[in-house]
C-alpha cells in the first residue's frame, strides 16, 4: 500500500458553521453532501444502547449489514450472536464485518451465526501477502436494519459496555440511532469494506430504500480509510474547528492530536471561541495513549483551552460540538490511529435541537470531571514528564 503524504493543511477561517458556505463545502469538498429529512435519538450507556439494537434486530424483515471493530465474547456477544442467527435463520439476509484484531470471540458464536446463514467476513486477516496492511483497521461502528434504522457511535459488542457507567467495570458511551434518508450514507458506509473483503455487491431496494423523510435534522455519513486518503476525516475536524465562532466542546477517548489539529484548536481560542473538552481520566484501557495525551496539553491550556478528566469510569464518548448546531459523533478520535490508520465513520449533524440536546448530555458529564488546570499541568513530577514524553514519540501508532 501507498504510503501517503503527509499536508500541513492550514484552514483559513472564513465562515461559520451557521453558515451556507460551510454545509456546501463539508458537502461538496468533503462529501457526500449533507441531506435533510432525518430523525436522531441519541443512546446513552449500554441500558439504553443494546435494547435499542437488539429491538431492531429482532425487527428486522429483509436485511441487515453489521459492521464493528470491538466484539469480544461475553454476555453481551452471546445476545447478539443468538439475534443475528434467529432473524438469518427466518430468512433475513445478515451480513456482518468484523476486524479480524478487535474481534476477540469464540469459534462457537461465529459457529452458530453462520450455521443459520449468516455470512460474516474478517477484515484484514493476518495473511503473508497482507502484512503492510496488518496496522490498517477497520474502527467503524455501523449497523443497518432494513435500509431503514441505522445506528453508529462509539460502542463496541462487549460487556464493558452494558449498564449505565455505574462504576469502573462498565464503560460511559453514546450510540446514535438514525432514521431517513442519510441510513443510505450509512449503508454505504457499510458497502465500502464489504466490497473490499467480499466478492458479493449487495444492491437493490432491500438494502437502499427510497428516500424518505423521518424528520427535521440535516446529516451527513462521513467516511474515510488509507485506501481512498483518510486525511478527508482529518479536514473535517479542522474545517469545523475553523468555522467555529463560540464554543468547541469535544469529548474523545484517545485524544493525541497532531500539531495542526493542536493549532487549529489554539487559534479558535485566538478568536475568543470557548473550548472545553472531556478525556479519560484514571481509568482508562490505554495508559499508554493518556500518557502520551498529556505530555502534549502545555499549548492547549496556555491558550486557555479548559481540559477536564471524567471520574466515575472509562470514557469512550466521540463527539465534537460546535456552536451549538453542528455535531459530529461516530468512531473518529483526535489522534493520528483515526486520522491515518484505520477505517472510521462519523455521522455530522446540522441541527440545533439535536446540538442543544447533545450540550446537556456534554454538561451533565462535565459535572462528573476534574478540571487539570495549567498550574497543575506544569506541577507533574519528573518522572511522570519523562514518561509521557517518551511514550508521545509513538504518537503516529497512537
Amino acid at each position: 500500500m501507498t504510503r501517503q503524504k503527509y499536508i500541513a493543511y492550514r484552514i483559513e477561517s472564513l465562515y461559520g458553521v451557521e453558515d451556507a458556505p460551510f454545509r456546501r463545502a463539508m458537502g461538496n469538498l468533503l462529501g457526500p453532501p449533507l441531506v435533510a429529512g432525518n430523525r436522531l435519538t441519541e443512546l446513552c450507556n449500554g441500558d439504553q444502547i443494546f435494547p435499542a439494537m437488539l429491538a431492531a434486530i429482532a425487527g428486522a424483515r429483509e436485511t441487515i449489514t453489521f459492521e464493528t471493530y470491538i466484539y469480544w465474547s461475553g454476555e453481551i456477544g452471546r445476545r447478539f450472536a443468538e439475534a443475528l442467527a434467529e432473524r438469518a435463520h427466518a430468512g433475513v439476509r445478515v451480513h456482518v464485518i468484523l476486524d479480524w484484531f478487535g474481534a476477540r470471540i469464540e469459534s462457537t458464536y461465529i459457529d452458530q451465526m453462520e450455521r443459520a446463514g449468516v455470512q460474516i467476513v474478517k477484515y484484514h486477516p493476518l495473511r503473508w501477502f497482507n502484512l503492510s496492511r496488518l496496522n490498517y483497521r477497520t474502527h467503524r461502528k455501523l449497523l443497518v436494519i432494513d435500509g431503514r434504522i441505522g445506528f453508529t457511535g462509539g460502542v463496541g459488542i462487549a460487556d464493558e459496555w452494558t449498564g449505565d457507567a455505574q462504576d469502573p467495570d462498565h464503560w460511559r458511551d453514546m450510540h446514535y440511532q438514525l432514521e431517513g434518508p442519510a441510513v443510505a450514507q450509512l449503508q454505504a458506509a457499510f458497502m465500502d469494506n464489504w466490497i473490499k473483503t467480499s466478492d458479493q455487491v449487495l444492491h437493490g431496494d432491500a438494502y437502499f430504500k427510497p428516500a424518505e423523510p423521518a424528520g427535521d435534522a440535516c446529516c451527513q455519513v462521513f467516511k474515510s480509510s488509507p485506501n481512498e486518503g483518510s486525511s478527508s476525516v482529518r479536514l473535517m475536524y479542522l474545517f469545523s474547528l475553523a468555522a467555529a465562532r463560540r464554543h468547541v466542546r469535544i469529548a474523545n477517548s484517545y485524544f493525541v492530536p497532531d500539531e495542526h489539529a493542536q493549532q487549529e484548536l489554539v487559534r479558535a481560542r485566538e478568536r475568543g471561541v470557548a473550548v472545553d473538552i472531556i478525556l479519560p481520566g484514571g481509568t482508562i484501557d490505554y495508559e499508554a495513549v493518556r500518557r502520551a495525551s498529556r505530555a502534549n496539553w502545555g499549548p492547549l491550556l496556555e491558550a486557555g483551552v479548559r481540559i477536564w478528566e471524567y471520574q466515575p469510569t472509562m470514557y469512550h464518548c466521540k463527539v465534537m460540538i460546535v456552536d451549538d448546531c453542528w455535531v459530529s459523533v461516530g468512531s473518529t478520535n483526535l489522534d493520528n490511529r483515526s486520522f491515518r490508520l484505520n477505517d472510521e465513520a462519523n455521522l455530522n449533524i446540522h441541527d440545533r435541537e439535536f446540538a442543544a440536546r447533545q450540550v446537556e448530555i456534554f454538561e451533565r458529564d462535565r459535572e462528573l470531571s476534574r478540571e487539570v488546570s495549567l498550574a497543575e499541568w506544569r506541577r507533574r513530577p519528573l518522572r511522570e514528564k519523562a514518561l509521557e514524553h517518551f511514550l508521545n514519540l509513538f504518537r503516529s501508532q497512537l
